[in-house]
């Protein structure tokens, strides 16, 4: 079987709603990504595959493929697969590759909450099954899984200091490629009173809940991609594979608890591969709410310590269908200051209750 390995993986900086990416359609925000991952591959590429989700339709992979100046010859392909669609996208690509389908890809995903045209969300369920919106829904997980309030502000706190630690020490500037005059997530141009904020943070989904703005994600835009390719393909090109594609599972749960969803996704693809949590060395679990990472946590014993090292949604925020592949960017980065890292995890639960998750090996380096 052809093996799929990640040489090369981005992002934008991540802008607030109608902050300072706001002029930027979605392909405006992946054709930089775009262009600067294919340099030198660009009649190489089989196909650019990028998850969406609010908009404006249409291809949005080619037509960013195109504002990219990519070869007329590369097609394009989106998907939306809601907050899982960028991971989806990364995912499909790699069997792409084992199936034989193709040697290179261009696979992420791309989000303008500032430019969309849909004054509200998308339908994630039926009536008669239940649609919460994701706030409600990460209440309910809240309340079947036992986490209190107190947890998920512990757990936003943590992640708070993760993130501006990692932009401090300049961890997150090999993930980034500037948009115009900006480097910098937007949430990180001024550092807030965290513990301030989690205090005096009320619930907004339930009245007698406990999932706050300060414990959940804000609303962003930003894209994310990863340049994939048949590991021989690679090397003989001379690129250096980082993370190696082993194997990827995709769960149902009640749309309820899309924030449990990783979950099962996590444990069958564990148990497909002989392999515990002890095995993974690095994890990256999008944290959409503080209550969806507290409950995923506890079930998969997944100590904090190998989980969004460097901060993650909570604090930079989450464009929809980006968020996916901005996790394995982050994963990619960060194993390479990790010598002894063998397993990396990347893992996604979105409206309607289905969760994706995917395994890599890190690529040993001789």
């Amino acid at each position: 079987m052809n093996r799929a390995v990640i040489v090369k993986a981005k992002r934008t900086p991540i802008g607030k709603v109608n902050g300072m990416l706001k002029n930027y359609g979605p392909h405006e925000l992946a054709a930089p990504l775009i262009k600067d991952l294919a340099e030198g591959q660009e009649e190489k590429i089989n196909d650019v595959i990028l998850g969406n989700a609010v908009g404006p339709g249409g291809n949005i992979a080619r037509l960013s493929a195109l504002e990219a100046g990519l070869p007329l010859s590369v097609p394009g392909l989106t998907l939306d697969r809601q907050c899982s669609a960028g991971l989806e996208a990364i995912r499909m690509a790699s069997y792409f590759i084992q199936g034989g389908a193709g040697t290179c890809y261009i696979a992420g995903g791309t989000e303008s909450v500032s430019t969309s045209p849909y004054p509200s969300r998308a339908r994630f369920s039926p009536d008669k099954v239940g649609d919460p919106d994701m706030g409600l829904a990460a209440e309910y997980v809240a309340e079947k899984y036992a986490i209190s309030k107190e947890s998920q502000d512990e757990y936003a706190r943590l992640s708070y200091e993760r993130s501006w630690t990692a932009h401090r020490q300049g961890l997150l500037t090999d993930e980034i490629i500037p948009m115009g005059e900006y480097q910098t997530d937007e949430e990180l141009f001024k550092q807030r009173k965290i513990e301030a904020l989690l205090k005096r943070a009320k619930p907004i989904f339930k009245k007698s809940g406990t999932v706050t703005a300060a414990n959940s994600c804000g609303i962003h835009d930003g894209a994310s991609a990863v340049l994939i390719m048949e590991e021989e393909a690679a090397r003989r090109q001379g690129l250096t594979p980082v993370l190696r594609f082993l194997d990827s599972e995709v769960a149902g749960v009640h749309p309820f608890y899309p924030g449990f969803a990783p979950v099962p996704a996590i444990q069958t693809i564990l148990e497909r591969n002989y392999l515990t949590i002890e095995d993974i060395d690095l994890a990256e679990i999008n944290e959409a709410f503080s209550s969806k990472i507290a409950a995923c946590a506890n079930e998969l014993s997944i100590p904090y310590e190998k989980l969004n090292v460097n901060g993650g949604a909570l604090t930079i925020g989450h464009p929809y269908g980006a968020s996916g592949a901005i996790m394995v960017t982050k994963l990619f980065h960060e194993v390479q200051r990790r010598k002894s890292a063998k397993y990396a995890l990347a893992a996604i639960g979105s409206g309607g209750g289905i969760g994706v998750a995917v395994l890599f090996e890190v690529v040993s380096q001789k």
